[in-house]
């Protein structure tokens, strides 16, 4: 019987040295930024219109726009507008983020791409952004669960360890809603209680949909809110019951926290929605080729501007 092909040996990935062939300098970066965004036609990033023409001479803008008389750049009005990075950093960037499964590290960023760690850190929370998008409801039957993103308290010095010490005791709740067709949303939450939980549910999962969770309290009831309600009860060890299981979203969780303990080894609470949004997102694109992912995150950064002074301040 000849052997099962890797998972996703359909997909076609891209080597390295297929990376650099395919984009030896910065003009062939910008021709791929350029097709990506402007597919239907260049429009000016300001007022949308296409009277634009290119400039004659060098300039950093490129483009002037005859309707509002502004110059712009395949980069304006995306989350590299206003750095200094070359695009061709940005497309090996997006290689990078689509193609390791537990993420990359800044330090790794830094090495490979010859830029401070302080700017390969800010690149990947800004390529993070292009994860963030809108969804449409969940479709099909949906496992749903909860887990803990932290360090444990106990590994803390003394004189910052709180008095009474629980599992959860420092960590960030997050909520993973996955479809049995492959689609996942996942987000941090304030808690585990049952109005937050609800809440979720009922904004990301149409009513009447077959529901499967765990024996967690906050759930019960759910069968009797318009949804098919089914419960795995794991407290008795029991992980299968007939469809009911969260195998699924749990092997999401694998993910997230082998990128966690593996690849980043702290993910504050502050950007850890970034880092869920990123994990979530490629999840999502599991199934395309590398050069879609990677288009993928080249029209996701538009519009998505982030500042490094909004990136650092104290709010989430």
């Amino acid at each position: 019987m000849p052997k099962k092909a890797p998972g996703k040996h359909y997909r076609h990935g891209i080597s390295l040295v297929e990376l650099i062939d395919r984009f030896p300098d910065e003009a062939s970066a910008r021709t791929w930024f350029e097709s990506i965004r402007w597919a239907k036609g260049r429009t000016c990033p300001h007022c949308a219109s296409t009277e634009t023409k290119p400039v004659p001479n060098e300039n950093p803008m490129p483009y002037h726009c005859g309707a509002c008389r502004k110059y712009f750049s395949v980069k304006t009005g995306t989350v590299m507008q206003s750095s200094n990075l070359p695009l061709r950093k940005w497309v090996i960037g997006f290689y990078l983020m689509s193609t390791n499964l537990k993420g990359v590290s800044s330090m790794k960023l830094h090495r490979d791409l010859k830029v401070t760690q302080k700017t390969a850190w800010m690149m990947a929370q800004k390529i993070r952004q292009a994860w963030n998008l809108d969804q449409a409801m969940l479709a099909g039957p949906v496992e749903v669960d909860e887990t803990y993103i932290g360090g444990k308290e106990k590994n803390k010095h003394q004189s910052l360890k709180p008095k009474k010490l629980r599992g959860t005791t420092g960590k960030q709740a997050v909520i993973g809603m996955r479809s049995r067709k492959g689609q996942i949303k996942a987000k941090p939450i304030a808690g585990t209680d049952r109005g937050t939980l609800w809440n979720e549910i009922e904004q990301n999962v149409p009513k009447g949909s077959t529901l499967y969770t765990d024996d967690h309290g906050a759930y019960r009831g759910l069968d009797m809110s318009d949804y098919d309600h089914h419960v795995v009860n794991h407290s008795a060890k029991q992980y299968v019951n007939d469809q009911a299981h969260t195998n699924g979203i749990e092997s999401f969780w694998a993910m997230l926290k082998r990128g966690y303990h593996g690849t980043f080894h702290k993910m504050s609470v502050k950007h850890l929605h970034r880092y869920v949004n990123e994990f979530a997102g490629r999840h999502n694109i599991r199934e395309a080729d590398t050069i879609e992912q990677m288009a993928f995150l080249a029209q996701g950064v538009v519009g998505k501007r982030l500042p490094y002074k909004e990136l650092i301040a104290n709010v989430r």
